[in-house]
């Protein structure tokens, strides 16, 4: 999110990214002095560089162990490197470059309203905070899009009411 508004919103415990299947195994070469940990279902298991990717893992949280603290978590994708799909629902699909945006330093980064739609699933003080700051920016399309995914994905997510008032609709 702070890579699309131009500047540090708030405090980051780590930094997150997402890679195609295909490009796991060079990021872990880049980041190779982090210890890797598959996340699924709310446990992590050791995942060491010779363990290839087994079918199922979609995330991968690097620690630095010396430091005793979690550095990267990287979200393995389930798109093509033309097409950008939801890993909670198939049926989500975006052209990736529509849903991959690039700030003025080159750097690619997730379009906002797909980051909002990952963060809605917990809801914590944190991903409140992203969406109340991103609110005011998203364009028509893009709170047209989050609150057609929330109202299949979340039915009654609080931000739905928000979009709608925001949006113009009734609340």
């Amino acid at each position: 999110m702070d890579l699309w508004h131009g500047h540090q919103t708030r405090e980051h415990e780590d930094l997150e990214f997402a890679v195609l299947p295909d490009q796991v195994e060079h990021c872990r070469k880049l980041l190779s002095d982090l210890e890797f940990f598959a996340a699924h279902d709310g446990t992590l298991t050791h995942h060491p560089a010779k363990a290839g990717l087994p079918a199922g893992l979609w995330q991968l949280w690097g620690a630095d162990m010396t430091a005793g603290l979690w550095r990267v978590d990287m979200m393995i994708e389930r798109g093509t490197p033309d097409f950008w799909v939801y890993k909670r629902d198939p049926s989500i699909r975006l052209p990736r470059s529509t849903a991959i945006r690039k700030n003025s330093a080159g750097i690619s980064y997730l379009a906002p309203a797909i980051v909002l739609l990952f963060k809605a699933k917990h809801r914590r003080e944190k991903d409140d905070q992203d969406f109340r700051t991103a609110l005011p920016r998203l364009e028509g399309q893009e709170k047209a899009d989050l609150l057609r995914w929330l109202e299949v994905q979340h039915p009654g997510h609080e931000w739905i009411a928000r979009l709608l008032v925001d949006y113009g609709g009734p609340a």
